[in-house]
This record gives C-alpha cells, sequence and structure tokens, in this order.
C-alpha cells in the first residue's frame, strides 16, 4: 500500500490539528483531539533504544536456553519460551515506532504496515500478561503443591495453553485490522465515547486487574509455604522469596500506570458528559503521561529474562559455560593460525626438512559437544 500523504504528517515543534477520520465502526468517534507530541518525544526514543538494544539479545539467549530445557521435558520453559518469542517479535517493531516518533508522529510506511506493527505492539502487552500468569500459577503448583502436582503437570498441557494464548489474544484485537486510522498518523487517541469508554474499562478490569489478582495471589502463596519449609537453605529461601516479590514488582511497575491511566480516561469521559472541548482539555493534559507509561509496558522485554532465566544459578553457569567455550576456542584458533603461518615459512625456507612440518590438530568449534544441561529448577531454589 502507498504510503500517506507528507501533508497529513507533523512538522516541526507543532500540535496536530483535528483531522477527520472516516471510521468503519459505528458509534466510533470521528476526529482525534490536539495533543502536543513534543513533550514525550526524547523519553519515549530513549526508552524504546533501550529496550530495543538490550532487550534483543537477552531474548535471544532467553529463548536458546528455555529451548534447551523445554527439549528435556521441563514444563515452565515452555511458557519462557513463549514469552521470549513473543517479547522478540515484538522487539522487531521498535524501530519502526522509534522512526514514527522521531518524525514528530508522521507515519509513512503505509496503513497496513500501522497496523501490523500496532497489532503486534497491543497484543504483545496482553500476551506477556497472561504469559505471566501462567508462570507464575506453574511455578505456584510446583512449590504449594509439590507432591500432589507432580503427575499433572505436563508439558502438552502447558503447550496447549500457549497456543490457546497466542489464538486468544489474536483474535481480540483483529479488528484492528478493519479500523481506518488519521492520516498521517499511527493510531493515536481518539476522542473518547461511550464505546471507547467501556472497552478501556473492560481491558482494565481483563487485562489487568484479573491477572494482578493471580499473580498476587499465587506468589504470596509461594512465599508462605517457602517460609513454613524446613527442607530448604536459608540462601534458597531467599532467593524464591525475592523472586516472587519481583515478578509482582515487575508487573505493577511495567503494567499498572498505563492500566490505570485507561481507568482515569474512561471515569472522566463520564464526569465530563457531553462537554467535548472540557473532555478535549483532559485528554491533551493526559496524553503525555498516558504515553510514557504506555512505553513503560516495554520494559517488560527487558524484565522478564533478567528475572526468570538470567538470575538463575542454572543460566549463570550455562552462559558461562558458553563464554569459556568460545574463548577456548578463539585461542585454539589462533594458536593454530601462528603454528601453521611458522611452518609455512619453514617449508619455504631453504634449510627447512620435510619432516619437520607437523599439521595442527583439527578445531572443534564450541558447541559440537555440548554438555548436557541440567534441569532448569522450577521453584527457582
Amino acid at each position: 500500500m502507498p504510503g500517506l500523504p507528507p501533508s497529513f504528517c507533523l512538522i516541526g515543534n507543532a500540535t496536530p490539528v483535528t483531522t477527520p477520520v472516516p471510521q468503519t465502526a459505528p458509534g466510533l468517534s470521528s476526529e482525534s483531539c490536539n495533543a502536543s507530541f513534543e513533550d514525550s518525544r526524547v523519553i519515549l526514543v530513549v526508552v524504546y533504544s533501550v529496550v530495543c538494544t538490550l532487550g534483543l539479545p537477552a531474548n535471544c539467549l532467553t529463548a536458546w536456553l528455555t529451548l534447551l530445557q523445554a527439549l528435556q521435558g521441563n514444563v515452565l520453559s515452555v511458557y519462557l519460551f513463549c514469552l521470549s518469542l513473543c517479547e522478540l517479535l515484538y522487539i522487531s517493531t521498535l524501530p519502526l515506532w522509534i522512526i514514527y516518533v522521531q518524525n514528530q508522529h508522521c507515519w509513512t510506511l503505509g496503513e497496513r504496515a500501522c497496523k501490523v506493527t500496532a497489532y503486534i505492539f497491543f497484543c504483545n502487552i496482553y500476551i506477556s500478561i497472561l504469559f505471566l500468569c501462567c508462570i507464575s500459577c506453574d511455578r505456584f503448583m510446583a512449590v504449594v503443591y509439590a507432591l500432589e502436582s507432580r503427575g499433572h503437570r505436563h508439558q502438552k498441557t502447558a503447550v496447549f495453553i500457549s497456543v490457546c494464548i497466542f489464538i486468544l489474544v489474536g483474535l481480540v484485537y483483529y479488528p484492528v485490522f478493519d479500523m481506518d486510522v488519521m492520516s498521517g498518523t499511527c493510531f493515536e487517541p481518539q476522542r473518547m465515547d461511550n464505546r471507547i469508554a467501556a472497552y478501556h474499562y473492560t481491558r482494565f478490569t481483563i487485562g489487568f486487574a484479573v491477572p494482578l489478582s493471580i499473580i498476587t495471589f499465587t506468589n504470596h502463596r509461594i512465599f508462605r509455604s517457602i517460609e513454613l519449609s524446613v527442607g530448604l537453605t536459608a540462601t534458597q529461601k531467599s532467593k524464591v522469596k525475592h523472586s516472587a516479590i519481583a515478578v509482582v514488582i515487575i508487573f505493577l511497575v511495567c503494567f499498572a500506570p498505563y492500566h490505570v491511566v485507561l481507568l482515569i480516561r474512561a471515569s472522566a469521559f463520564f464526569f465530563y458528559g457531553g462537554d467535548k472541548d472540557a473532555l478535549c482539555a483532559f485528554e491533551r493534559r493526559v496524553y503525555t503521561v498516558s504515553a510514557v507509561f504506555l512505553c513503560l509496558c516495554t520494559v517488560n522485554s527487558v524484565a522478564d529474562p533478567i528475572i526468570y532465566v538470567l538470575a538463575t544459578d542454572h543460566s549463570r553457569q550455562e552462559v558461562s559455560r558458553i563464554h569459556k567455550g568460545w574463548k577456548k576456542w578463539s585461542l585454539k584458533t589462533e594458536v593454530t593460525k601462528l603454528t601453521h603461518s611458522k611452518d609455512s615459512e619453514e617449508i619455504h625456507s631453504p634449510t627447512a626438512h620435510a619432516n619437520d612440518y607437523t599439521f595442527p590438530r583439527p578445531i572443534h568449534p564450541p558447541g559440537s559437544k555440548p554438555a548436557t544441561p541440567g534441569r532448569l529448577i522450577e521453584e527457582s531454589c
């Protein structure tokens, strides 16, 4: 699809004008409130750039390590692997958002690219939230009901649940492709109406409040179970406690601010009633805060690998083994090159003897005979 007309893009430090938006869905607002994009530009570009730079290698490593564990039959690793794939797909779209924000919210890649990018962006938020719930529930079963759940936690079940999550969230957000967007921009906030307000209430309740309750309950029970356990050392108990607390904190920091703003915006619509000017003035005041809080959701892409995989003892040992393997292989390669160079000089020397040449030993790159990784400890002990 050809790019959108550049005359509709924002230029300079200007505030966009209110532009009529053709809609395919009845009852949806037909225009967008004026909003200043410059106030949030720097922080959005910085956060998106940092998340892209750190999240890409972290999630690649996480996906690889959890895949190794999943192939060994580990249940928790299935959720972690799927979460990493979701994060990698989302991170791949961040450069487009960075360019868009730097261009003063001028989208020139076409309407289809805008819809695909927005679809991935919003799907990632709720797929990540649901996978965090699955991870917390699985750890809850493994720790609190360790004996009872031993024969009930199966990898096939984890795979089935993961597929259902992708399908469910994908279907919920599929209507994005049937929506029209304002020319030159990509899914900027529209004027609030009854339908959008109800949608915000739904996202807050089902997409945030319910998962928060699940995550808080399961990790609280894990915390209590570890406190009462007599079979764990103080170090093991401390690790599990810190992990349980970190899960809740990261969830609150990444997802709570944005969903609270959604709730406030929906409530403001009913508070101001039919006063469109007052409502638009309110939307302009909260736009920067809303954009920054939405940006915080992306930090989850960096936090998840650190909390669930890279902070465990097994993962640190695996990363150390990989680093030592590459270092050892590089050293062998350098030694072989020097030996080969020296022997070549001796061969071409008039005093060299043919029987003095020694062939270098074959080089085996790291990973040709990898050590079998240990089983990921699902209780994070």
